[in-house]
C-alpha cells in the first residue's frame, strides 16, 4: 500500500511539473503583444485654434515679412498674411481681420475691407444776399 501511495504521489508530482513547464512554453511560443510602435502620433492634441477678430485701420504693410499692422481698439496687432491678402491691403484701409494665434504668432484667416462711410456732401451755404445795387 505504501508503494502504491508513493507511486501516485510521484505521478501527480510529474504531472504538476509538466503542466507548469508546458504553460511556460506556451507563453513563450505565443507572440507577446508587440510593444506599441511609435507611429507618427500627432503631437499633443491641441484644442482647435481660437479665432479672434480685430477691426481697425491698416497702419503698416511689410511685404518682406508678409505682415500687416492693424490699429484696433485694444492697440496695434501685427498679423501674418498671405500674398493675396497683402495685395488687397494698403496703409489707411479700414479692415476686419479674423486671425488665429499659435506660438505667439498671429495668422490671418480672412481680411475684408470695410466700406468707408463717405462724408455727406457739404451743404452749400447760402451766400448772404447782396444788397441791390442802386442806379
Amino acid at each position: 500500500m505504501k508503494k502504491a501511495l508513493a507511486l501516485i504521489v510521484a505521478v501527480l508530482f510529474v504531472f504538476a511539473v509538466a503542466s507548469v513547464s508546458f504553460a511556460a512554453e506556451e507563453k513563450k511560443a505565443a507572440p507577446a503583444p508587440a510593444p506599441a510602435e511609435k507611429k507618427a502620433a500627432p503631437a499633443e492634441k491641441k484644442a482647435p485654434a481660437k479665432i479672434t477678430q480685430v477691426t481697425g485701420e491698416v497702419t503698416a504693410v511689410d511685404a518682406a515679412a508678409k505682415t500687416i499692422t492693424v490699429k484696433g481698439k485694444k492697440g496695434d496687432v501685427v498679423i501674418a498674411v498671405d500674398e493675396k491678402m497683402m495685395k488687397d491691403c494698403k496703409a489707411g484701409d479700414k479692415v476686419v481681420v479674423k486671425y488665429t494665434t499659435a506660438d505667439d504668432k498671429n495668422t490671418a484667416k480672412s481680411v475684408k475691407k470695410v466700406a468707408q462711410k463717405k462724408a455727406a456732401p457739404a451743404e452749400k451755404k447760402a451766400e448772404p444776399a447782396k444788397p441791390a445795387e442802386k442806379k
